[in-house]
């Protein structure tokens, strides 16, 4: 994701700019058209990754500038995170309509996004050789932070596994091979068929996210599944629905 994320800016006049010409003119030049295209949360990353760049320029190569010009221009406002989770029979619909479709590997991908709270990626980027059942954890070497992760598997995840398994080619090294496009084009029929058009495929990881807090995890175990780095984006996936909290309350 870094790299195309870098790819997208070196295609852009701005990066034909040396260090010592670029002002933050360029900068919020580049913002403005950027915005015309893409979201705001992708700019913000994308101005990140250039004002990393200039500190390390500056801090550890020796290239001197006054003041770093990213700094000095302001951020577009990113919207507040989605907080959709799954209604009630939404979940038993959403299966249902795996049935009827032509992939049969969305179904167990589904399931698994909900039981886990992995991101696509990551479950499309799962090796069979990273899938311990008997202890029951799934090892992710490489993830959109950097780190290396451990997932816990639930008895519903495991069962999903091992039907896989059993159904999978003698040669295959992935657990679910196909391409995220293809993932996202049956999601798109998917929930059409579901009825649920205001659904998207990262809800599934919210969901994942928000039942293991339901669970009784703490936001430190949840962070060690999910993934999650920072507190402001965790709690923004976890949104507790209070019916389900009554009980706990006593």
């Amino acid at each position: 994701s870094e790299a195309s994320r870098i790819n997208s800016i070196l295609r852009c006049p701005m990066s034909h700019r040396t260090l010592a010409k670029l002002t933050s003119a360029d900068v919020a030049t580049y913002r403005d058209e950027r915005l015309k295209s893409v979201a705001p949360a992708t700019v913000v990353r994308e101005l990140t990754t250039v004002s990393h760049a200039i500190e390390i320029a500056t801090r550890e190569w020796g290239l001197w500038l006054p003041r770093n010009p990213v700094k000095l221009v302001r951020r577009p406002q990113v919207p507040r995170g989605r907080t959709r989770r799954l209604k009630a029979g939404e979940e038993a619909r959403l299966l249902a309509a795996c049935d009827s479709g032509r992939t049969p590997l969305m179904k167990p991908l589904i399931i698994l996004a909900i039981e886990t709270a992995m991101r696509r990626g990551e479950m499309l980027d799962l090796h069979w050789k990273h899938v311990d059942l008997v202890r029951c954890v799934a090892h992710l070497p490489l993830t959109k932070n950097g780190d290396s992760r451990d997932i816990p598997l639930s008895r519903r995840a495991v069962t999903v596994l091992k039907q896989l398994m059993a159904d999978k080619d003698q040669d295959a090294d992935r657990v679910f091979p196909v391409t995220p496009n293809s993932v996202r084009l049956c999601f798109e029929h998917l929930r059409v068929r579901a009825g649920m058009d205001d659904f998207h495929f990262h809800d599934l990881r919210h969901e994942g996210s928000s039942r293991l807090f339901e669970r009784g995890l703490n936001i430190a175990e949840v962070s060690a599944i999910s993934g999650h780095r920072e507190l402001k984006m965790l709690m923004r996936y976890t949104h507790l629905r209070a019916v389900d909290l009554v009980s706990r309350l006593g």
